[in-house]
């Protein structure tokens, strides 16, 4: 399937019923008078999260969607039916934007969650609400309201705890692989990854954390460059990132122009200059491939080195699994102690009412 994270499409929602302008005629009843019911409301137009898609790609041969119209009111003050809702799944994650003025309508977090983004219009009133002391038989009954119509762009973010960030071919795939359920493609040639991949890390019995491993950024990346432009908006929703750094790319002890300092000031360079809010999350720096000897030599210098910087620093192997479970257990920590800092941040927001 292809990955999709941006779409348009346009909503229509459905126009209210006409009001009936109806009087009541029966034998024996004198002076009947008017008994036009009320038209129906137009159907809404409805975005619903579903944790079964991940990505907008079944919405790339579906661009207009319609909710029913409201049916017509009728005699005898019959109220019309209203119109059939038209419900959009759309993966958790994802973003709705009116497209003419920019607007952001709402922000779809949670399996089942529905947001309105075109309402349906007001049914018209039968001319049984027209009716007064001097005009007793109105022949006048409104027209239903039309719907909202929007053309909405949607965006989606994945929702994530964790992102990897880091050059191509550093490990990023391997690591996430070696952690959890996810099952990127791994290959020895850089940009292996093209689309994001999610993965549940359990760390304890009732404790674990999703992880997101997006394609590897190279310099350049925020003004478009490599695959890092259409992914880096997926690093925005995370709590924390990881930072993989090598020693060498892909060759045993062979020099290259690359040093980890150099890659990890660049990558943040570029985070600065795609968000301010992605270049202040905080970073855990972790060296990859720490079995092989010329990476051994290396670790104790770069631990001084970002140490000094102000960042928390790891030395894995994915293949021995040295130095995973520590890493692991440590940002756990930092999940948890996140997690709690947001939920008394939302509490303070909206306090518990008080009993009286």
């Amino acid at each position: 399937m292809r990955f999709v994270d941006e779409i348009k499409i346009e909503a229509t929602a459905g126009k209210g019923g006409d009001g009936a302008a109806t009087f009541r005629r029966e034998m024996y009843v004198p002076q009947g008078g008017p008994n036009g019911g009320d038209g129906g409301r137009g159907g809404n137009v409805i975005l619903e999260g579903d944790d079964g898609f991940t990505t907008l790609s079944h919405l790339r041969y579906r661009r207009f969607w319609h909710a029913k119209n409201g049916v017509p009111g009728s005699k005898n003050k019959m109220h019309g039916k209203n119109g059939e809702d038209c419900i959009v799944k759309v993966p958790v994650g994802t973003l709705i934007f009116d497209d003419e003025s920019g607007e952001n309508i709402g922000d779809i977090t949670a399996h089942g969650q529905q947001i309105i983004v075109c309402s349906g219009g007001r049914g018209g009133r039968g001319n049984v609400h027209f009716a007064t002391a001097t005009n007793r038989s109105p022949h006048l009954a409104e027209r239903g309201r039309r719907g909202e119509q929007k053309v909405l762009r949607l965006e989606m973010k994945l929702l994530a705890d964790v992102g990897l960030l880091g050059f191509p071919s550093v490990g990023k795939s391997t690591f996430i692989s070696t952690v959890s359920n996810a099952k990127p493609k791994i290959a020895d040639y850089p940009f292996t990854t093209l689309v994001p991949h999610l993965g549940v890390v359990p760390v304890t019995e009732d404790f674990a954390f999703v992880i997101a491993d997006v394609p590897g950024l190279i310099v350049g990346a925020s003004d478009g460059k490599g695959l890092g432009i259409d992914f880096l908006k997926h690093l925005e929703r995370t709590r924390i990132l990881i930072h993989l750094i090598e020693v060498t790319c892909q060759l045993e002890g062979a020099e290259t122009e690359r040093d980890p300092i150099s890659d990890f000031k660049k990558l943040n360079l570029e985070l600065k200059a795609f968000s301010q809010e992605l270049a202040e999350k905080q970073q855990i720096v972790v060296l990859s491939k720490c079995d092989e000897p010329w990476v051994e030599a290396e670790k104790e210098n770069l631990r001084d080195q970002f140490t000094q910087m102000g960042y928390e620093f790891h030395a894995i192997s994915c293949q021995s699994h040295e130095g995973i479970r520590e890493l692991l257990l440590s940002v756990a920590r930092h999940i948890r102690r996140e997690r709690a800092r947001e939920k008394e941040l939302a509490e303070s927001r909206n306090p518990a009412p008080i009993e009286i």
